[in-house]
C-alpha cells in the first residue's frame, strides 16, 4: 500500500502514529473508512445515546470529507451495537440525517462491548471514490 492513499483527517493523526491503523484507505475506486465511534472533545463517549450516534457520524463525516467524498457515496455501511435492540429506533433516526436514498447495503450487529468503556456503536463504511 502507498501512504499516499492513506486518509487522516486533521485531529485524527494520533490513531495513526499511536494506534497504527489508518482512518481510511484509498484503493482503486473505493474508500475503506475503520470503524468510528462517537467521542466528544474530552475523549468520551456522551451517557446520551442519541448524542453519542450523533458523534460518531461527525467523525465519520470528517473522514468522508478529508477523502473528498460524502455520505451520498457510501455503499455499504457496518455498524456494531451495543444494545441493538435498546437503542437501534434512536440510532435508525440519526441514521436517517446522513444517509437519504438510494440507501447504501447496512448491517447491523449486536456486541457486547468497544473499544472505550460507555460506548454503544462503531460505524463502518465503504465508499465510492470519484473515477479518475
Amino acid at each position: 500500500m502507498d501512504e499516499k492513499n492513506v486518509v487522516i483527517p486533521p485531529g485524527m493523526e494520533p490513531y495513526y502514529s499511536q494506534f497504527h491503523f489508518a482512518p481510511a484507505v484509498k484503493d482503486g475506486d473505493r474508500l475503506y473508512c475503520s470503524g468510528v465511534i462517537g467521542i466528544g472533545a474530552d475523549g468520551k463517549p456522551s451517557a446520551d445515546p442519541e448524542t453519542q450516534f450523533t458523534q460518531a457520524f461527525e467523525s465519520l463525516h470528517a473522514v468522508l470529507t478529508a477523502a473528498g467524498v460524502s455520505f451520498k457515496d457510501v455503499i455499504d455501511m457496518t455498524t456494531f451495537h451495543v444494545g441493538l435492540q435498546q437503542h437501534l429506533p434512536t440510532f435508525m433516526k440519526v441514521k436517517d440525517r446522513y444517509l437519504q436514498a438510494p440507501y447504501p447495503a447496512w448491517t447491523a450487529i449486536g456486541i457486547t462491548e468497544l473499544a472505550l468503556p460507555g460506548a454503544l456503536v462503531e460505524i463502518k463504511v465503504i465508499a465510492r471514490l470519484a473515477s479518475s
